[in-house]
């Protein structure tokens, strides 16, 4: 698993801000392999692993569940409480709650006083149905949805460029820190070329300027690059963890130069060893 930036607690505020942006974002069949292709990526495989969690000591707490979500980043919290509305608030993590809520509020990466944690959040993943809806609906709403509102913004049409900001959402966060979703387009809109050559079937209008999508899903994906390897916040520098993840940003160029602009049933993508594989819906 990889790093989650912890500009994330403040991901549900950024999310109220795009709220009022129109737009359909990925669903159906692209949606699901966007979530697939990012899971290759954080698991190795395009399985959905409600049941995972292990404390990876990257001062996030313990990770957990389809999107890395971390006690130390408040997206944990954010599954159990409303996993709590499901069950009316008693259920096996609510011994657990206090310190819970302590950890989101601190950021705090210890995991005293949540010895079962694991244990819990494994066997409900596993068994409980209501659980899996509310590590679901979570995702989307702090990770998913977001990132295709940004997509929106910027007048994205592509499949591949929205899985792209989705898989940046995930690894990145959507707050508004230096190393955050938001902040690499800002970067990419920076450094644009004056002019880019049109291919793809779609145009932008970045700073008033005709700008190809894919030409711009190239430099937002530079962009990305060079921010995993040299991170701009503190708390993502620690153990070169992101510079290890540069396969992400290789596999989506590759899915670029194959011309998989958009999705249909079955895409191509490059594993974690640099391998093709095949994605499916």
């Amino acid at each position: 698993r990889n790093m989650k930036t912890s500009s994330r607690t403040v991901v549900l505020a950024a999310a109220a801000a795009l709220a009022a942006v129109s737009g359909s974002g990925l669903s159906g069949c692209p949606k699901d392999i966007a979530l697939k292709i990012t899971n290759v990526y954080e698991n190795g495989d395009t399985q959905f692993h409600y049941d995972y969690c292990e404390n990876l000591k990257d001062g996030r707490g313990y990770t957990a569940g389809i999107a890395g979500f971390c006690t130390g980043t408040a997206d944990a919290w954010e599954v159990i409480q409303r996993y709590h509305k499901m069950t009316g608030g008693n259920d096996a993590f609510s011994p657990m709650d206090k310190v819970l809520a302590q950890y989101a509020e601190n950021g705090s990466d210890s995991t005293s006083g949540l010895g079962n944690y694991c244990n819990v959040w494994g066997r409900l993943g596993k068994s409980d149905a209501n659980f899996r809806r509310a590590q679901d609906s979570v995702r989307d709403e702090m990770y998913f949805d977001p990132s295709q509102k940004y997509a929106d913004k910027l007048g994205l049409k592509l499949d591949v460029s929205r899985a792209q900001l989705y898989d940046t959402a995930i690894q990145h966060g959507t707050g508004n820190d230096m190393d955050s979703l938001n902040a690499l387009i800002r970067y990419t809109n920076q450094q644009l070329p004056a002019s880019a050559p049109l291919n793809s079937g779609s145009t932008l209008t970045i700073n008033g300027l005709k700008v190809d999508e894919i030409a711009w899903l190239r430099k937002f994906i530079e962009i990305r690059t060079a921010d995993l390897k040299h991170p701009r916040e503190r708390e993502n520098q620690g153990g070169n963890y992101w510079a290890q993840t540069t396969y992400r940003t290789k596999s989506y160029s590759y899915i670029i130069d194959q011309g998989q602009f958009m999705f249909g049933r079955s895409v191509r993508i490059l594993d974690n060893d640099g391998k093709p594989m095949s994605v499916s819906c």
